[in-house]
């Protein structure tokens, strides 16, 4: 049967069918990533920014698909991760607004929004690059635009299939309009996640259900499940205050078992567990559905659940003794809260300095820096922007300074900065070299912005290495690279490769000298050591015996050195 137009309930199908695809196909996503670096993480950062929306979208109590679509904009705001993250957060941001108060939507209505998001994304971008998601989203937009107004009145689901076959089609072009693309032989991986997100949209629309191969794995929902509602609330929630007191997961076996007296329907086995209690989560095929909620009557959700099958599953957490449990053994553990809030009070500084960065050696160094506060990532995950806003909020401080350390984390740090309760600015740091080096120029005594300013241009007065190796084997700027090479990056160049590590991280800072270095700073981390940092310190030394080599611990993963030149 065609679909008219988008209810509630059509709308809620795709938002989780879109998430659940991202879920699926986020490794293949990261495959797409055009440097064989270990830390390719678009498909990771995309389904977990969606994973967030979706969760809003579920929470959101309200019928009006423009409530939903504010929901399901806010959860991938709060969520979003890495730059495709945000640019995901800004399509449905355009979206929700252009549909805000009403209560379904026409296929006409859905492209004029689909396309107020590309409007709104590109917005987002201080510099529109072409062959990346932008294209993909611009021009099947414009498909939509094209169609619907030659054919007004197009089911809902024909008119995303338009849009979809011209993201596909956009997709494809994007290694002609970049020419990296081209060399490597990939597309690009934001335009496909959007293109999976599309898919997902259409699938729902079109009643195909969610397969095994798109639903998460048991390890998936646990996390799920373990996620920040549960934890939130530890060493901080009063169990009294706990409105649903029972975390309850049941898994069915469709059509099973003595007491099966219905045909599974989606909606209505949703919607009656939706008003038990909250963080409901219901995934389903054609033979099994998994859910987890939180509910006051258990007992309920588990004679729903045999209405339909059997219980191959069963997982009761009485949620307020949990909670008794952690609160005691916080009293035990730690200096009492009140006294702990009292000396965070006191102590709370003017301006929290926070930087991301992954390793307790590279933490302790930004710390001696002045640095106050560290949001643990950034190489191999990148932080939301609810996480870096949380920092920010939770500091304490009047003022803050945010170094992301990771060009993939500026958009997040911005959009943190703006929805922060305090005004923020962000030093736009592109590696641990370049943040650190920034810190050379902070001034507690100095305002704001001036602080800012000098910060951010110091950032160009180093040059910053890394060493990690390639995952696979491949072709970029003309240079051919084996899989297990490593491989030396200079500020987001691949400059040399060798085989054995310690040549490959010596030819980079080679490359690296001219007649003005005088600081050559090492940081080893997890896959590297203090005696291989020794030996490249001696090779670098014989290059030029006046320069100062300085070697720290950084602990830090996927790059066994950090080296900077300044």
């Amino acid at each position: 049967m065609a679909v008219k137009e988008i209810t509630n309930l059509e709308f809620g199908k795709m938002v989780q069918a879109a998430s659940a695809k991202l879920n699926q196909q986020a490794k293949f996503i990261n495959s797409l990533n055009v440097f064989p670096v270990p830390d390719g993480d678009t498909g990771t950062n995309m389904s977990m920014s969606m994973s967030s929306g979706a969760k809003y979208e579920r929470d959101e109590t309200s019928s009006a698909v423009g409530d939903l679509a504010a929901a399901l904009a806010k959860g991938l705001l709060m969520g979003a991760r890495g730059n495709s993250g945000v640019i995901l957060s800004q399509i449905f941001r355009g979206f929700a607004k252009d549909v805000k108060g009403k209560q379904t939507l026409t296929s006409a209505e859905f492209v004029h929004a689909y396309a107020a998001g590309a409007q709104t994304a590109y917005k987002a971008v201080m510099k529109p690059t072409e062959g990346t998601i932008l294209t993909v989203v611009r021009e099947s937009a414009q498909a939509g635009l094209n169609d619907i107004k030659e054919h007004p009145g197009t089911d809902v689901e024909a008119e995303l299939k338009i849009i979809l076959d011209a993201a596909e089609k956009a997709l494809k072009s994007t290694p002609d309009l970049l020419a990296v693309l081209k060399e490597v032989g990939v597309v690009d991986s934001g335009g496909q996640g959007l293109v999976f997100v599309l898919q997902g949209f259409y699938d729902a629309l079109m009643g195909k259900q969610i397969d095994d191969s798109s639903m998460p794995d048991n390890a998936q929902i646990d996390e799920m499940i373990n996620a920040k509602h549960h934890q939130s609330a530890q060493g901080k929630l009063n169990p009294d205050d706990i409105k649903y007191g029972y975390c309850t997961q049941i898994m069915v076996r469709l059509g099973r078992g003595k007491q099966v007296d219905r045909k599974f329907d989606y909606d209505t086995f949703y919607n009656y567990l939706a008003k038990l209690g909250d963080s409901l989560l219901v995934i389903n095929d054609d033979e099994v559905v998994k859910v987890h909620v939180h509910t006051e009557h258990p007992g309920k959700v588990l004679s729903w659940g045999q209405e339909f099958g059997d219980l191959q599953t069963v997982k009761v957490d009485n949620m307020r003794w949990q909670q008794e449990q952690i609160m005691e053994h916080d009293e035990e553990e730690s200096t009492p809260v009140k006294e702990v809030a009292a000396k965070a009070q006191k102590e709370a500084p003017t301006t929290a300095v926070i930087a991301v960065c992954a390793g307790d050696g590279v933490a302790k160094l930004f710390k001696s820096m002045g640095v106050t506060h560290v949001i643990n990532g950034g190489q191999t995950m990148n932080p939301s922007i609810q996480d870096i806003a949380d920092a920010i909020n939770k500091s304490g401080a009047k003022q803050a300074l945010v170094l992301p350390n990771n060009g993939n984390i500026f958009m997040a740090a911005d959009q943190a900065a703006e929805v922060a309760e305090i005004p923020t600015k962000v030093v736009h740091s592109k590696s641990i070299s370049q943040g650190l080096t920034a810190l050379l120029d902070y001034n507690q005594e100095s305002d704001l912005q001036k602080n800012h300013d000098a910060m951010e241009a110091n950032c160009a007065n180093v040059k910053s290495g890394e060493v990690t190796v390639a995952v696979r084997d491949t072709t970029i700027h003309g240079r051919t690279i084996k899989k297990d090479d490593y491989m030396g990056i200079v500020d987001g160049e691949i400059t040399n490769t060798d085989p054995d590590l310690t040549t490959a991280a010596v030819k980079m800072v080679q490359g690296m000298l001219d007649e003005d270095s005088e600081v050559v700073t090492i940081i080893y981390g997890a896959d590297g050591s203090e005696d291989q940092a020794k030996k490249i310190q001696d090779a670098v030394l014989g290059f030029d015996d006046e320069l100062d080599v300085q070697i720290y611990e950084g602990d830090q993963p996927v790059y066994p050195y950090l080296i900077s030149v300044e």
